[in-house]
C-alpha cells in the first residue's frame, strides 16, 4: 500500500514543471523586440511623474475596486465549504452564512453609493 500523499505530490510536481517550463519557454522563445513604449513605466493609466504635480490628490478608485475584488474572492472561498456541507450544517450554517453575506454586502453597498464603481 502506498502513501496517500504520493499522488498529490506527483500532481504538484507536474504543476511546478509546467509552470516553470512555460516561463522558461517564453523567455527563450518569446520575441525580443523592445521599443520605448514597452520599456516605459506603466502606472495604471496615470502618467508617471517623480512627484505629484501641484500637490493634488492621487486617485484611489483603482485600488478600491481591486480591494473589493479581493474581498469577493475571499467570500467565494468561504462559500465553497459551506455549499459542500450544507446538509450537515442545517439551520446554523444557513444563519451563519446569511450573517456573513450581510457583513460583506454592507461595504459593497457603501462603495457603490459613494460612486466607487464609476470611472471618470
Amino acid at each position: 500500500m502506498t502513501n496517500p500523499y504520493v499522488p498529490l505530490l506527483f500532481m504538484m510536481g507536474i504543476a511546478a514543471v509546467l509552470a516553470l517550463g512555460g516561463v522558461g519557454a517564453s523567455a527563450i522563445l518569446g520575441p525580443k523586440r523592445y521599443n520605448r513604449a514597452k520599456l516605459d513605466a506603466y502606472e495604471c493609466g496615470i502618467e508617471p511623474t517623480p512627484h505629484a504635480v501641484g500637490g493634488g490628490r492621487f486617485p484611489i478608485k483603482y485600488y478600491l475596486v481591486a480591494m473589493t475584488f479581493i474581498i469577493f474572492d475571499i467570500e467565494v472561498v468561504f462559500l465553497y465549504p459551506w455549499a459542500v456541507n450544507f446538509t450537515e450544517l442545517a439551520t446554523f450554517g444557513l444563519v451563519a452564512m446569511l450573517g456573513f453575506l450581510a457583513l460583506i454586502t454592507v461595504p459593497f453597498v457603501y462603495e457603490w453609493r459613494r460612486g466607487g464603481f464609476e470611472w471618470d
